[in-house]
């Protein structure tokens, strides 16, 4: 058996970091959404217990540490089961972007694994476990732009417009661990109300609302400053995530082609469908693989 699926990627439309768990971890109010554009994995089931990624150390990461491979572990071990997989994985979101690359490719390996292994575990099952791995995984699993809350794993379906959204990446990683750990980082942002947010069944009013990691990035990585301050100057400009990556929206795919024609170098960007159903779920379906609307509560 084999399958192969996409592992797209997100923006944040917005994040407060509204406190601090005593374990350390923060804890988050934001708004997901996807995009069509992302990495593509593909799944062959092997007739031994290894499992093996290909390209195996790409991009300067161990296979033992890439989130691929820790989330076909992870999943194995806590089916107590002895099967194999080989994953070959198409990489284009960039590393350190803010764009959830590797929690992304993670989510794509658990769903798939799960159906591949004949497992049948619920989205609330393959959650918890993403969880463990990664607070943006779940994210991934959960199928719909989301309302997240806790550390991101706590989430709530909400619908936004599909605009189309310009990505300008700068040349740079950062990493978000390192941007938690800055003192200037501010860790009371007032929380919010979905509900007061709410414009109409298609829509939540986003003006004000900010992302908490923009002034640490902008201090740190005068390219994110200077990524932000050009395209300020044909839309919204947002950071997406920790960063690197910041974006704006535009109501037509040629508004946000012509933006991009004026791309300073060394700068590179794409531009994507922003999509309120992960691009994931929908190939899935076309193989005819589903969630059941009823494993999760939205």
């Amino acid at each position: 058996m084999h399958c192969s699926l996409p592992s797209p990627a997100k923006i944040n439309r917005f994040l407060h970091i509204v406190g601090r768990r005593q374990d350390g971890y923060h804890l988050l109010q934001t708004l997901f959404q996807y995009l069509d554009y992302g990495d593509m994995l593909h799944f062959e089931l092997r007739n031994d217990n290894h499992i093996v990624l290909n390209p195996r150390d790409a991009l300067g990461i161990p296979q033992t540490e890439n989130l691929i491979y820790r989330a076909a572990e992870a999943l194995r071990k806590a089916a107590q089961i002895e099967k194999g997989v080989t994953i070959h994985w198409e990489k284009q979101l960039p590393l350190g972007a803010g764009l959830g690359g590797g929690s992304s490719n993670a989510a794509t390996c658990l769903f798939a694994l799960n159906w591949l292994w004949q497992l049948n575990w619920s989205r609330q099952q393959l959650m918890d476990l993403g969880t463990s791995l990664g607070a943006d995984i779940p994210f991934f699993l959960y199928g719909h732009t989301a309302w997240g809350e806790g550390i991101g794993e706590l989430l709530t379906t909400v619908s936004l417009p599909e605009s189309w959204i310009l990505v300008v990446v700068p040349q740079c990683q950062v990493v978000s661990a390192k941007m938690y750990a800055q003192t200037d980082l501010t860790r009371n942002t007032p929380t919010l109300r979905i509900e007061a947010l709410v414009r109409d069944e298609t829509d939540l009013d986003l003006n004000g609302l900010r992302n908490d990691f923009e002034p640490v990035v902008r201090r740190l990585f005068p390219e994110v400053d200077n990524a932000l301050k050009w395209l300020s100057n044909y839309g919204e400009a947002r950071l997406s995530g920790s960063g690197a990556s910041v974006f704006a929206s535009f109501a037509s795919f040629a508004e946000a082609k012509e933006v991009a024609s004026r791309l300073p170098k060394p700068y590179k960007a794409f531009i994507a469908k922003g999509l309120n159903k992960s691009p994931l779920l929908l190939a899935a379906e076309s193989l005819g693989i589903k969630y059941s609307p009823s494993e999760c509560k939205d």
